[in-house]
C-alpha cells in the first residue's frame, strides 16, 4: 500500500444521495435548501456531508464552481445548531484567501442559518476593525475572515480561541500562492488540536499537503475530478495576437455577433494593465468597471452588487477575482494576458460555466514572446490537454502588422520614417521635443543617496502616439510642443 493510501482515508461512492433530504440534517436546514432551490447535492457535498458529520477531518480536491461552500457549510451548521457562542469566542472558523470570497461565503452561511440562531460575522480587511470588535463581543457562532485581519484581532486579544471546535481552510492553494501559508500553519497551531479539520482546494501543491499531513488526523481524501481540470462544458480556446493588437482584437471579440453572451470578466496579469484596459473600454463605450487589490473595499463591493445585477457587463480583473466572484451568468472569461501561473488560468476560466451551465474562455498569446509560448506550454502541460486555436477572422477582425501603421502627413526619408518608427529610439530622436515640467515632489532628504540639493523638475520625453489609448496619461503629455518660428 502506498504512503499517501495509508495517509488519507478515501471516500468515494457511485451517487445514492438522490437529493439533500436523504443525509441526517435538520428539518429547518432541509426547509431553508427546499425555498432557495437546492434539491441535489453535488458530487463534492454528496461525498463530503457524511464524514463531515461524523466528525472527520476532511482534505476536499475539487475544481472550482462545483459547491465547496455548500460541502462544509452543510454539515457544520447541522452541528452547530443546538449550541450557541460566548462573547469573543467563535465556534467555528472559515478561512478565505479574498475579501470578495469572504463575503460571498458570508452571504451562503446567513442564507442556510436563516431559521437556525446562529450567528455569523465577517474579519476582513478594508472596513472598520471597531464594527467587527462590537459584533464578536456580542458573540458569533461562525466567524469567515482572511487569514491576516484574523491573526491581527487575536493578538491584540480581541478573540478568545478556546472554544473553537470546526476549522475550514477553503482555497488553500491559492493561500500558498498568496502567501498566507505561514499564517494558516500559526492558526492552526494556537486553535485547539481537538477541533475539526476540512480544508478544500482546487489543487493540491506539495506545501499543502505537507499541511495536511502535519495539522489533520487521517483525514478523509474526497477528489471528485482529476487535479487541475476544467469543467467539459466550458470551451477553450487561445489566440494568437501581437501585443498592440490586443485591445482591437478584444473589442471585435466584445462586439461580435456570434459571441454575444452573458456577463464577461477579462483577466490581467498586473494591476496598471487592468486600469489601463478599462479605461481604454470606457473610452470606447463598453459597460465595464475594473477590479484588484489597491480598490477601497467599499468601491469593490459596489462594483461585484452591480456585476451581479447585470448593470455592469464587463468586469476588468487583476488575479484577486479569479477565485472571489461566484456569478451564475459570467458566459464568457477572456485572458489579456497569458497567466504567469498555470493554476491561475483553471480558477480563471472557472469563473464562468457554473452551476452546469455553458461557458466559453478566449486567451490571448503574443506569438513573438518566449515567454508567453513557454507560459501556455505549461498551462497544456497542467491540464493535460491542447487548447483549441481559433483564428481572429472568426470575429470579423484582421490584424494589421507593424508597418502598416498610419503614415506621417509630411513627407520625410526612407532613413527617418526608420528612425521615426522604431520604439527603441528615444522620443528626442524621434522627432519630439522633451518636456520640462516643474513637479512638486517631497524634498529628498539629506541622508538620501540622491542629495539634498537635487532639483524637484524632471525632464519627461513622450511620444503622444504611444498615449492614443489611456486616459490615465496627463493632458498635457498628449499635446505635441509647437515648434517656435525663428525670426528672421
Amino acid at each position: 500500500m502506498s504512503s499517501q493510501g495509508r495517509r488519507f482515508l478515501y471516500y468515494n461512492t457511485e451517487s445514492i444521495f438522490m437529493n439533500f433530504s436523504d443525509f441526517s440534517l435538520r428539518s429547518e436546514l432541509l426547509e431553508t435548501l427546499a425555498d432557495i432551490g437546492f434539491d441535489s447535492p453535488t458530487p463534492i457535498q454528496e461525498q463530503t456531508i457524511v464524514p463531515a458529520l461524523n466528525g472527520r477531518d476532511i482534505l476536499g480536491i475539487a475544481q472550482t464552481g462545483t459547491g465547496k461552500t455548500g460541502a462544509f457549510l452543510l454539515p457544520l451548521i447541522n452541528l452547530m445548531a443546538d449550541g450557541r457562542s460566548r462573547a469573543r469566542m467563535p465556534r467555528c472558523v472559515i478561512l478565505e484567501p479574498t475579501r470578495e470570497l469572504a463575503g460571498q461565503v458570508e452571504e451562503a452561511c446567513i442564507q442556510f442559518c436563516k431559521k437556525l440562531k446562529l450567528e455569523t460575522a465577517l474579519l476582513i480587511g478594508g472596513v472598520s476593525a471597531k464594527a467587527q470588535e462590537d459584533k464578536i463581543n456580542r458573540g458569533v457562532d461562525i466567524l469567515i475572515a482572511t487569514p491576516g485581519r484574523f491573526i491581527d484581532h487575536f493578538e491584540r486579544g480581541k478573540l478568545l480561541l478556546s472554544d473553537i471546535k470546526y476549522l475550514v481552510i477553503d482555497e488553500a492553494d491559492r493561500m500558498l500562492d498568496m502567501g498566507f501559508v505561514p499564517d494558516i500553519e500559526k492558526i492552526c497551531q494556537i486553535t485547539p488540536f481537538t477541533k475539526q479539520t476540512l480544508l478544500f482546494s482546487a489543487t493540491m501543491p506539495k506545501d499543502i499537503a505537507e499541511i495536511a499531513e502535519k495539522f489533520m488526523s487521517s483525514p478523509t481524501r474526497v477528489e471528485v475530478s482529476r487535479q487541475s481540470s476544467t469543467g467539459e462544458n466550458i470551451a477553450q480556446h487561445k489566440i494568437f495576437i501581437h501585443e498592440k493588437n490586443k485591445r482591437e482584437l478584444l473589442r471585435a471579440i466584445l462586439k461580435h455577433k456570434n459571441h454575444n453572451s452573458d456577463n464577461t470578466i477579462v483577466f490581467c496579469n498586473s494591476k496598471k494593465q487592468v486600469g489601463v484596459l478599462n479605461n481604454s473600454l470606457l473610452r470606447h463605450g463598453f459597460s465595464c468597471a475594473a477590479l484588484h487589490g489597491d480598490i477601497p473595499q467599499s468601491v469593490r463591493i459596489n462594483v461585484l452588487e452591480q456585476f451581479k445585477n447585470k448593470s455592469l457587463q464587463i468586469l476588468v480583473a487583476s488575479d484577486v477575482a479569479a477565485r472571489g466572484i461566484d456569478v451564475p451568468h459570467v458566459g464568457r472569461v477572456i485572458n489579456f494576458d497569458v497567466p504567469s501561473h498555470p493554476e491561475d488560468y483553471v480558477h480563471r476560466i472557472g469563473r464562468t460555466g457554473r452551476g452546469g451551465r455553458q461557458g466559453e474562455t478566449f486567451m490571448f498569446v503574443n506569438a513573438k514572446s518566449e515567454t508567453d509560448k513557454k507560459k501556455l506550454n505549461n498551462i497544456e502541460t497542467l491540464i493535460k490537454s491542447e487548447i483549441p486555436l481559433v483564428e481572429t477572422s472568426a470575429f470579423d477582425y484582421e490584424a494589421h502588422e507593424d508597418e502598416q501603421a498610419q503614415a506621417t502627413k509630411t513627407p520625410v526619408s526612407d532613413a527617418s520614417r526608420k528612425v521615426a518608427d522604431n520604439p527603441k529610439h528615444s522620443a528626442k530622436e524621434r522627432g519630439f521635443k522633451p518636456q520640462r515640467v516643474n513637479v512638486k515632489e517631497k524634498p529628498y532628504g539629506r541622508n538620501s543617496s540622491r542629495g539634498a540639493d537635487h532639483p524637484d523638475v524632471l525632464t519627461l520625453e513622450y511620444d503622444p502616439k504611444s498615449f492614443n489609448d489611456c486616459r490615465e496619461i496627463p493632458q498635457f503629455l498628449l499635446t505635441p510642443i509647437p515648434k517656435i518660428q525663428k525670426q528672421a
